[in-house]
């Protein structure tokens, strides 16, 4: 079988992003890390399948709306009345930079259990790709377990973006401890600086990655910024500098990197070298440019 596409597991959100400084006015966006991975890779030109409970009233309408506008595969996502979409209200910052200022989940034990999950589709994609944004709940961890599994069983590429939001998890301590009990099972890591360092309660990149070596996770990605990235893969490391660019909202950028991260992935194969690690960063960190020169979380790949 030719395997195509990505899977995307996770929560959709709507995303209430602030239209200015002042934080009083709100723009209505979809939004969710895994969400605007699938999104990116669907612009792509990638099938993009995506995986999530909805609801049935007027937010969930319009969360599947904005994804059939994407085309992308919800045949696989589960609907019941008493799911209530989450919702993000994201501030700007005097530079220019996002911050989740309030988390809403009314339905949290509403997820996607193992049990819904289709086994058959983990044979015809090539990547399964997902975060820690559903983690802190139990059937959704379980959920995540077994979507691994019929990964590893189909031969298909696991990818994981850490994506913390510590407001989502009862302490630091749970989310760190259950964060790194899923990494060892992912091809593909993404971390933020900052996420690198609270995982590994370290303070440099290379204290770090000397605290995750024992993994053996085949490749690393860690993101930091407007600075650029990281990119680790058997113990070669190197450094990619990030495109210069006027920052207007940067809600999306990490995402907006993985998933052109992803689709060099799926398009070319796992990098054979480190100047392959590196094109593909390159390519990542102009995706992850560009998303944040217009305000919302989807407009790394906008036509």
């Amino acid at each position: 079988m030719n395997k195509q596409g990505v899977i995307s597991l996770g929560e959709a959100f709507v995303d209430y992003i602030s239209l200015d400084k002042t934080n009083s006015k709100y723009e209505k966006l979809l939004g969710g890390a895994t969400v605007n991975v699938a999104v990116g890779m669907s612009r792509l030109g990638i099938p993009s399948y995506y995986l999530c409970k909805l609801g049935t009233d007027e937010i969930s309408r319009f969360v599947e709306q904005e994804l059939n506008k994407e085309n992308i595969n919800t045949e696989f996502c589960v609907r019941t009345p008493h799911k209530k979409i989450c919702g993000v209200y994201v501030h700007i910052g005097e530079n220019g930079e996002s911050y989740f200022h309030s988390y809403l989940n009314p339905t949290p034990d509403e997820v996607l259990t193992e049990a819904q999950l289709e086994k058959g589709l983990f044979d015809q994609a090539k990547i399964f790709y997902f975060g820690s944004g559903t983690l802190f709940q139990k059937s959704a961890n379980s959920a995540t377990e077994t979507a691994i599994k019929y990964a590893k069983e189909s031969n298909t590429l696991v990818a994981f973006d850490a994506n913390i939001r510590l407001k989502r998890w009862e302490n630091e301590e749970q989310c760190r401890e259950t964060i790194l009990s899923f990494i060892p099972f992912a091809d593909i890591v993404k971390f933020a600086e900052d996420e690198l360092y609270l995982l590994t309660e370290t303070k440099t990149i290379d204290d770090a990655l000397e605290k995750l070596a024992h993994l053996k996770i085949p490749f690393v990605f860690i993101t930091m910024g407007s600075k650029g990235a990281f990119a680790v893969s058997k113990g070669r490391k190197a450094f990619v500098p990030g495109v210069e660019v006027k920052a207007v909202d940067t809600t999306g950028a990490g995402d907006a990197f993985m998933a052109a991260l992803l689709y060099c992935f799926h398009e070319k194969g796992s990098p054979s070298d480190l100047s392959q690690i590196i094109e593909f960063t390159q390519y990542a960190n102009r995706a992850g440019a560009i998303a944040t020169t217009k305000i919302g979380s989807l407009t790394a790949f906008n036509e």
